[in-house]
């Protein structure tokens, strides 16, 4: 008997266990007693019998085969493992939303991710394998393994992680820890010249943070120009050209501390030189007509009379002389 016919029997095989009838009983048989009814009793035992063998290896080839459907072991261990590094990595990026440390502590929860996925598309000319990234990739039409990697792609992709860690990704880069060390430091003097009094809304002047933190403060915002610059060297691609996103909340914090909270302010050492530069060009017109009026010529005019007039003044001349 088939695998197919036997699933379909099943309920009635069962069905018939719990009544004591067979299958093709449409009505249970009135009791009789002698050695016909001790007949029956032992068909109606034995027939009992051969239906629950007939269950038991109907079980056996389920659990052997599984349902329609159903994934193979290897199938389900590499499942459960993108599952579990999926669910390891979405822990990780929630809880280090605010404040942001995506990058740092999620590098590795990413890696895993990456690695199970490759897991599951890698074809190695096994038939299994295969059969797996079909049956977990594209067997129906939401494909929940191909959205989930792809919003963890592009989360990653759009706060710029890889800018912050080493070209295999195994690290932090050495900028970024020594960026986010400075950081830190910047901080800690912040709360070492506070002396611990609570921050108003209203910004106010706070000289001991503002003269103790200076120096401080003027390291890691150059470093952090630094880092923007060497970033935005020789890349193509529109995420290149920004830090990640770790670096730029830490930054936009600082300054947000240094100038609203602690309403400081370091002064540009390109100001005599921009200043030097805008008065000259502001100048410039004064200067220009000045020196055209100095060194313009001014020509007097000289009258010519006609020679036709001096000759008829002369005529008349004449005429006066001999009257």
């Amino acid at each position: 008997m088939g695998l197919a016919v036997r699933l379909v029997l099943l309920p009635g095989l069962l069905l018939g266990l719990s009544a004591g009838q067979g299958l093709g009983s449409g009505r249970r048989p009135l009791p009789q007693s002698g050695p016909e009814g001790w007949a029956l009793g032992g068909g109606r035992r034995l027939l009992s019998l051969e239906l629950l063998e007939e269950a038991e290896d109907l079980s056996l080839a389920l659990l052997g085969t599984g349902l329609p459907g159903e994934l193979p072991p290897e199938c389900r261990e590499l499942l459960v493992g993108f599952a579990n590094s999926s669910v390891r990595l979405t822990g990780c990026l929630v809880r280090s939303a605010r404040p942001v440390r995506l990058c740092q502590s999620c590098y590795r929860h990413f890696q895993s991710v990456t690695e199970q996925l490759e897991n599951i598309t890698r074809a190695v000319g096994n038939s299994s394998e295969s059969n797996c990234a079909k049956s977990l990739l594209m067997s129906d039409r939401v494909q929940l393994v191909v959205i989930l990697s792809q919003f963890f792609n592009r989360t990653w992709e759009t706060a710029n992680c890889a800018n912050c860690l080493k070209n295999n990704s195994e690290g932090l880069s050495n900028s970024t820890i020594e960026f986010l060390h400075l950081f830190n430091t910047t901080l800690t003097c912040f709360e070492h010249n506070f002396q611990g009094q609570a921050i108003n809304l209203v910004p106010s002047n706070h000289t001991e943070v503002c003269r103790n933190c200076n120096r401080t403060y003027r390291n890691l915002n150059a470093l952090y120009n630094k880092m923007q610059k060497m970033t935005g060297q020789g890349s193509d691609s529109e995420h290149r050209t920004h830090l990640c996103i770790d670096v730029e909340d830490a930054m936009n914090i600082t300054r947000r501390l240094w100038s609203r909270t602690f309403n400081c302010s370091v002064p540009c050492s390109d100001t005599v030189p921009v200043i030097a530069v805008s008065s000259f060009i502001l100048f410039l017109p004064v200067i220009f007509y000045l020196s055209s009026f100095l060194h313009s010529k001014q020509k007097k005019r000289i009258l010519i009379l006609p020679k036709r007039i001096q000759s008829n003044a002369s005529l008349v001349n004449i005429q006066e002389k001999y009257s």
